[in-house]
């Protein structure tokens, strides 16, 4: 498979090319990772064509942000990991994403304490731990269809149109 598609990644998921892509969301597209170390790594690409978080008006951060929510949850229904890291980095790739981790009890217990970019750099590019149909193809599966639910489920409980919101306490 040719990977031209990693140069523009939101710009492959619009045109249906890019291979990672779970689900259209609201504020862009779920993908699982292209490594999967992790069981279950995804990204959210946002489909704004922002730079950063706070670029985003206030009504589209919230939404990319309860995307991000559904997809770790997605991912906590799926994988069963001891719980799930948000991160918005935006250092190499220069557009909104979401990096969506699930961590483990078999990890070693100074690698569950940081980071997952704080692995050994070679677990993103050891072929063995890249993402394959034939090796993760099931849990995207999984993944996939516990997201549409939450989204679903999401949508039919969404509050009406000019509904107040007043914060609890």
């Amino acid at each position: 498979m040719n990977d031209d598609w990693k140069h523009d990644r939101v710009g492959a998921a619009r045109r249906g090319e890019n291979p990672m892509v779970l689900a259209r969301m609201p504020s862009g597209y779920a993908c699982i990772g292209d490594t999967q170390f992790l069981p279950g790594y995804c990204v959210l690409n946002s489909d704004s064509g922002a730079n950063h978080l706070s670029d985003l008006p206030l009504n589209e951060r919230t939404q990319f942000l309860i995307d991000m929510s559904l997809l770790g949850e997605a991912i906590m229904q799926a994988c069963a990991p001891l719980r799930v890291n948000y991160s918005i980095y935006g250092n190499a790739d220069h557009y909104v994403h979401a990096h969506v981790t699930p961590r483990y009890a078999w990890e070693n217990d100074s690698a569950v304490k940081l980071p997952h970019w704080r692995y050994p750099l070679d677990s993103w590019s050891r072929p063995e731990l890249a993402y394959s149909d034939e090796q993760h193809g099931e849990l995207r599966e999984r993944i996939r269809a516990a997201l549409v639910k939450l989204m679903a489920e999401a949508q039919g409980s969404a509050p009406e149109r000019g509904a107040v919101h007043r914060p609890l306490g």
